[in-house]
């Protein structure tokens, strides 16, 4: 019996040793498996275990089993702790090399790729079907001819080529320009300059407030930045992110005094480190009158401030951003007389946008080689106080039918002047589809801003402002036909496709049969 013991020992003595268990050497010592040596309590607790198992040889296989269970359930357990460890090492990885924020940001930004690649791809799908049908329909009018069908696919061919390389281009251009602008904007404390700060602010851009009154400048810059915190607070995903780079600051600055005019410009270097867009929006027009009414200081304060300021501004932005590796660009606004017609009742304003616009020509010879672009904005005619100012009742019942909001103005200026690129672009709000809009429904428009007896009937800002978030997102009817000519790989296929056409018709003559 005392043999069959000492070898169940030894045994026991092994497996235990090839799991790491201790294993007993003699009285009130034990070792682990790493060699180290214990006390009585390793003695006692093995004697149990060999009482046991001695149990075990006397008693039948009953206990056995349950020890061989045991050992299963403690490999079970073994295994179940290493998937533990595995997961628990790509958990720490992912949390110490990319961290837990990071690694949800990354995935976003992956899924926001895709999601862009997805639509650029549907567009293309689409584009091709639709000028599908083009080529059907020019196979019909070929009369079945192989010549005819032959150059029509080439020429279908090679419209969807050219096509393809000129909406990549775009897109990329796009999405290249697609971060945060600096933009200073002078008179921007009311009516469309304070329209424009805040449609370039709701972009992701870092706007500089400029005015004559530090008084405004400050109210101005502190409206603006509860509009950007409503904003902010109801915005999610991309929009919000974009959100962050927002900012708005401030200066007080006459633009007929050169010494102000330096002093904006390295404020707003210091500020936001360089100046991307300068916007020439400050001017007044002191009413409508015979040139014969205007007073000597009227005429000084509308040629400096339209005339002089413009050039002063200008000039310093062109100082500036001539030394920026990516340059920059300027904008002047046109008003009435920029195109050399005549302005009766408002001559001195006209002569001043006439001479803007001589500027302009000037100075797209003079920039020719530089990376400062030179750039005019034409907002049309804005309901705002330099409008209205001695306005008779005739003139407002013009201004229902043409006349819009600072808002809606500044809302289609400011995504176009945000990604101009070269120089002497015009970029205008009046085009010739709001034109014809506006004529055709002329007879709805009545009554619109001013009643017959010339009393304002549209909202004060405050209040227009209070919907404003919503009015923001929605997309105009003459918005979506001039953005369609823009930025659509539709437009550019279906224009290839007409061209290829017209090719087609001006050789009609040489195939037999058409």
């Amino acid at each position: 019996m005392a043999t069959v013991s000492r070898l169940h020992i030894f045994s026991q003595s092994f497996d235990h040793y090839r799991t790491g268990q201790p294993v007993v050497l003699g009285p009130g010592l034990c070792r682990s498996r790493s060699g180290r040596v214990g006390g009585r309590n390793g003695l006692c607790l093995k004697l149990k275990q060999y009482c046991r198992s001695f149990r075990c040889e006397e008693g039948g296989g009953v206990e056995e089993k349950e020890v061989v269970s045991e050992r299963k359930s403690g490999n079970l357990k073994k295994s179940e702790a290493k998937l533990e460890r595995g997961s628990g090492f790509w958990k720490s990885f992912r949390t110490t090399i990319l961290g837990g924020d990071e690694y949800d940001k990354a995935v976003a930004k992956v899924e926001e790729v895709f999601s862009s690649i997805a639509l650029q791809v549907g567009r293309y799908i689409i584009t091709m079907m639709s000028t599908g049908v083009i080529l059907a329909v020019g196979f019909q009018l070929s009369g079945g001819d192989s010549q005819m069908n032959t150059l029509i696919w080439y020429s279908w061919l090679g419209g969807i080529i050219i096509g393809t390389m000129v909406g990549a281009n775009m897109v990329l251009d796009e999405h290249c320009r697609a971060g945060p602008r600096n933009v200073i904007i002078t008179g921007s404390t009311r009516g469309l300059g304070k329209a424009l700060a805040r449609e370039f602010l709701l972009s992701g851009d870092r706007v500089v407030v400029a005015s004559r009154s530090p008084e405004s400048v400050h109210m101005t810059v502190k409206e603006l930045e509860e509009n950007l915190k409503d904003v902010i607070t109801t915005a999610s995903g991309s929009a919000r992110k974009n959100l962050q780079h927002a900012k708005v600051v401030g200066i007080a600055c006459d633009v007929c005094e050169p010494d102000d005019v330096q002093k904006l410009a390295n404020f707003a270097v210091n500020e936001l480190g360089s100046i991307n867009i300068w916007i020439n929006n400050a001017g007044t027009n002191k009413g409508f009158r015979p040139l014969l009414q205007f007073s000597d200081e009227d005429v000084k304060q509308i040629v400096s401030t339209n005339m002089v300021g413009s050039l002063l501004c200008t000039r310093e932005a062109m100082r500036v951003m001539k030394n920026q590796a990516k340059g920059g660009h300027i904008f002047n606004m046109d008003g009435a007389g920029s195109g050399g017609s005549s302005t009766p009742l408002t001559a001195v304003y006209g002569s001043t946008k006439c001479g803007l616009r001589q500027l302009q020509a000037s100075l797209l010879k003079e920039c020719k080689r530089s990376k400062v672009g030179v750039h005019t904005a034409s907002p049309g005619m804005v309901l705002t106080d330099l409008l209205l100012s001695g306005s008779t009742i005739q003139n407002k019942q013009m201004f229902n039918i043409i006349c819009e909001h600072p808002e809606t103005v500044a809302r289609t200026l400011v995504p176009r002047m945000r990604v101009v690129k070269g120089s002497g672009k015009a970029i205008n709000y009046l085009t010739p589809p709001r034109i014809l809009l506006a004529l055709v429904t002329a007879w709805v428009r009545r009554g619109r801003w001013f009643d017959d007896q010339g009393r304002a009937l549209y909202a004060a800002e405050a209040d227009r402002l209070r919907n404003w978030a919503e009015n923001r997102t929605r997309f105009s009817f003459t918005d979506a036909m001039e953005m369609y000519t823009e930025n659509t790989w539709v437009s550019v296929f279906s224009l290839s496709v007409v061209c290829a056409f017209i090719i087609l018709s001006s050789t009609s003559s040489t195939f037999p049969g058409t």
